[in-house]
């Protein structure tokens, strides 16, 4: 297969190509990026050829692309790709907002053509683990899930509002509410959210909490907030849950599996993981789908509702009352 970059404006794009560049009878082949000193370096580092022109690059006989451009690009170029008969990889959150990313999806279906969306916890081992217990029944029925994707202000385009959609919201509640729903099966009926700026001076929110009520009656909290301090902590962040159910709690942290190191050198501790690469086994899972024809695990819906979330957090924050999204 071979395979497309549209941008490197997201930090992802370098894991991303890093995992292509180790599987078998896949080839990362184009690189489209218009800042060009960044994508003729990325270009270069894995041996693709370089356009400034992410439609000239269309034109290249490629199978897929990943999109990790800015979140207000998404959309422009999934549907391009979808009109160039290709599969789509598209970085979290799927666009900056549900006309745009539902315009996606309809694209996609046209084109009889994959759209999935990188949220890669799901594929992360100890959070796919306490989903099996849930589908076995093991908790019981759940009641109550409380979740964090707390990290570190990435700066750049992701505090521009014109560009991200948002701030820590838009960045993190997109993660951990993917992971709500796909242990429930169930989708947000309503939120409340505290959203402000603690930590940063910057022109978008750096920090919230939401509270979530489930089509099913699961109650639900989240932290997303950009609330680590940069250059001293050990790692960018986390992303754990807590499922309360009538016979079981489950607790997990998705990057437990993980030694710390103590240097002079560095001047700070430093989280070195040792676990499964959740972005490895989701680019795996992608490049599968796109060879079989099958159902990506995380569709271009998911995508959609899960920033439908983020974006009735920042309309409730806004009233300063409780939305319902449905």
């Amino acid at each position: 297969m071979n395979i497309g970059i549209l941008s490197f404006a997201h930090m992802h794009a370098y894991s991303y190509a890093a995992v292509l560049a180790q599987l078998e009878d896949v080839h990362l082949t184009v690189v489209a990026d218009d800042d060009e000193e960044r994508g003729r370096m990325a270009a270069q580092q894995w041996g693709a050829a370089y356009f400034r022109d992410y439609q000239r690059a269309l034109r290249e006989p490629l199978d897929a692309v990943i999109v990790t451009s800015e979140n207000a690009r998404h959309a422009e170029m999934v549907v391009a790709a979808f009109d160039a008969g290709m599969h789509v990889l598209v970085e979290k959150p799927i666009a900056t907002s549900v006309a745009d990313g539902m315009r996606m999806v309809d694209a996609a279906d046209a084109a009889h053509c994959i759209l999935q969306v990188a949220f890669p916890m799901r594929f992360n081992v100890p959070i796919a683990a306490v989903k099996k217990q849930i589908d076995r029944g093991s908790l019981g029925k759940v009641l109550a899930i409380n979740g964090t994707n707390r990290g570190q202000n990435p700066g750049g385009w992701f505090v521009d509002p014109a560009l991200a959609g948002g701030g820590a919201i838009m960045d993190h509640t997109v993660h951990v509410v993917d992971l709500m729903r796909w242990y429930t099966g169930a989708e947000v009926r309503e939120v409340y959210a505290e959203v402000g700026r603690r930590f940063y001076d910057i022109p978008t929110d750096d920090a919230g909490l939401l509270s979530l009520e489930f089509d099913n009656g699961v109650i639900a909290g989240h932290d997303p907030s950009w609330s680590r301090p940069q250059g001293i902590f050990p790692t960018w962040g986390d992303v754990t849950l807590e499922v309360v159910g009538t016979e079981r709690v489950a607790r997990v942290d998705a990057y437990a599996q993980h030694v710390m190191e103590y240097s002079a050198r560095v001047g700070h501790a430093v989280h070195r993981g040792w676990g499964d690469d959740p972005d490895a086994l989701m680019i795996k899972s992608f490049i599968d789908a796109c060879r079989h024809g099958r159902k990506p695990l995380v569709t271009g819906l998911d995508g959609v509702r899960a920033t439908e979330v983020a974006l009735f957090a920042y309309e409730s924050a806004r009233l300063g009352r409780p939305v319902r999204l449905r």
